[in-house]
């Protein structure tokens, strides 16, 4: 059986130069949010806070907290804004962003509404949970958030990516139906196919399956239709069915579940601990003062960071696994290749990362690794050639 392999580019200058800045911007945003956590905490500054949100509010306990949240989040708005800002220009200078500064600001002003409005009503939740039931708060914290979680989840195509993305029904009938009767194989009922406009605000592609029960629907960027075969769209989307068909969807459900269970725990403990030793002047004596916010986002920042490693691998077996299952149910191993080689080149992802960044911060497999475990795949199939697409 004679089998030839795509020729894989070596990653360029400019594209390692890309990702190092992209992930010192993140890990340099990331740490002044952490900073910020402690300063809060050590100066008793969010003692503070908590003080002029009761003046603001009148003495009225969810007002004084919704105030709290809201000050919380426009001085780490301000404290981010330069990070982001250079986020913006960077994609500029890379060529990867086709939006302008006013429509940048207003994704800003609208992503941090989003934000202060989702982030006020989970604090609004557990502080009335801590105040009605001191004993067992965690515990109901726990189970409102995985319903919330779940909520959002299948409200999130409908109700938030409209905020910021326009989608329509895929216009391509005979792409909607292949993509349609693949997703039917899959055992999964999809409700639609739609575009999404991703160019009038970037030049990278992607493609999805989002949504549960009813809002279920494959969404493909405008610009993947564009560049991409239909064959190659359909090796794309057969890898993100591979997802449903693994069960990693409900696998990660799970695992958050338990992780937000432990969550709740630990936050309990390090909560009734630190206030009984008195660590920190500005927090109260009662777990319902939300002076003592910034101790819960710490804690929660701290599990993410050390569980990272850990869930990084997880999915990145969840995408090896999904992979496979793209390669088991399209007609040739050649459009998934092609589509990897045309995503790293028009994303700018680096094809070769080192081990170290791959394990620390990747969720999926690199390119090089995903397109040499599709072509040795390939070597092991009866009648099969990996041949280049031109």
């Amino acid at each position: 059986m004679a089998t030839t392999s795509i020729p894989r580019p070596a990653d360029s200058p400019e594209v390692r130069r890309y990702n190092r800045i992209q992930r010192w911007l993140s890990l340099t945003d990331a740490v002044i949010g952490f900073a910020l956590l402690v300063v809060l905490l050590v100066t008793g500054w969010t003692g503070k806070l908590r003080d002029w949100s009761y003046l603001g509010a009148h003495q009225y306990y969810f007002l004084a907290v919704f105030l709290y949240v809201l000050m919380f989040s426009v001085i780490a708005k301000v404290l981010s804004a330069p990070f982001d800002f250079i986020g913006f220009r960077l994609e500029h200078q890379y060529h990867l962003s086709n939006q302008k500064l006013r429509g940048w600001l207003w994704d800003e002003c609208k992503g941090w509404l989003v934000g202060l409005v989702l982030g006020a009503i989970m604090v609004e939740i557990v502080y009335a949970i801590i105040r009605i039931a001191p004993q067992r708060w965690w515990i109901i914290a726990w189970a409102v958030f995985v319903g919330l979680f779940l909520l959002m989840a299948q409200l999130a195509p409908v109700v938030l990516m409209p905020i910021f993305y326009k989608f329509q029904p895929l216009e391509n009938d005979a792409l909607r139906e292949r993509l349609t009767k693949l997703g039917e194989r899959a055992g999964t009922r999809v409700r639609g196919v739609y575009e999404w406009k991703l160019s009038e605000k970037s030049k990278k592609a992607n493609a999805a399956l989002t949504g549960l029960g009813s809002t279920r629907r494959i969404i493909l960027s405008d610009t993947l239709l564009q560049h991409y075969s239909d064959d190659e769209i359909e090796a794309v989307l057969a890898h993100e069915l591979g997802h449903h068909v693994r069960r990693h969807i409900l696998k990660g459900i799970l695992m958050q579940v338990g992780i937000t269970f432990f969550g709740f725990w630990l936050i309990n403990q390090v909560l009734r601990f630190v206030i009984a030793k008195e660590w920190f002047a500005a927090l109260g004596p009662r777990l319902y003062d939300f002076a003592n916010l910034p101790l819960i986002v710490l804690v929660a920042t701290l599990l993410g960071f050390l569980l990272m490693p850990a869930l990084n691998a997880i999915s990145r077996r969840h995408e090896r696994e999904a992979d496979r299952y793209a390669w088991e149910n399209i007609p040739a191993i050649a459009p998934f290749i092609s589509s990897m080689q045309k995503l790293a080149d028009q994303n700018l992802a680096e094809r070769e990362p080192s081990k170290f960044i791959e394990y620390i911060f990747h969720s999926h497999p690199s390119i090089g690794k995903r397109i040499a475990a599709a072509e040795s795949w390939a070597r092991n199939q009866p009648q099969t050639e990996v041949q280049p697409i031109s």
